[in-house]
Order: structure tokens, then sequence, then C-alpha cells
């Protein structure tokens, strides 16, 4: 399977990072990465960066691409997706309301309505 996944400074995305690597190894999917500039997260694009290139680097995946990509994360990250051809777009977020129901941000729930193809959500 061909995955793309995208990244922003999150907690969420840290977790999203270990659990599609874990994946990519276990079953030999294509993966790229990218990373977008996200302000207000944690952890800064380039700090992000060096994390996935850390994390992949680590485990044996040299082969796979990691970029950044600039302008507002949803629709670069669409953009991105949709000039490749990819079975997968992977993303981290959504939080669980008081009531047990899922809350997504405004990133997220762009990319879930406007990707090109199938969008698995890690939370």
């Amino acid at each position: 399977m061909n995955v793309l996944l995208g990244l922003g400074g999150s907690d969420e995305s840290v977790k999203t990072l270990r659990q599609t690597i874990e994946r990519t190894r276990d079953v030999g999917d294509d993966l790229t990465v990218v990373v977008v500039d996200k302000p207000e997260a944690k952890r800064s694009q380039d700090e992000m960066y060096r994390q996935t290139v850390d994390q992949l680097e680590s485990v044996g995946l040299d082969d796979v691409t990691v970029e950044t990509l600039d302008g507002d994360p949803g629709s670069a990250l669409v953009d991105y997706a949709e000039q490749g051809e990819y079975d997968q777009l992977v993303i981290g977020g959504g939080t669980l309301s008081p009531m047990g129901k899922i809350q997504l941000g405004p990133i997220t729930e762009f990319v879930l309505l406007n990707a090109p193809t199938t969008v698995k959500l890690v939370r």
C-alpha cells in the first residue's frame, strides 16, 4: 500500500508516527511523510521533521521520503495527496468530548472532507 503520513507537531502526531512506522515495518507499505507547519503545536516543524527522520533511521527505514510543506496545513496536505497516487492518507487528531463523542479540529475536519483518498484517523 502506498501511504502518505501527514504530521504536525502535536502529541497525536508523535503517536501517529510511531504506529505508522510499526505498520510499515510489519507489512512493507511504501511510506511518504510530510510535516506541515502548525505554529500552535507543541513542536515546531523543524523539530517534528528531525524527530521523524531520527525515528525512521532508528528502525532502518532509510528509503522513506520526508518533506516539509508550507502554507495552510489542511490545504497543503490535501494538495500534496492529490499530486501522488496514495492508497491512504494517515493523520492524527480528534479528542473525546465529555459525552464520549469525537471532536475534530478544523485541520482534521478539512482533510477528512477534502482528501482525494481514504483517510485513516489515529486517535
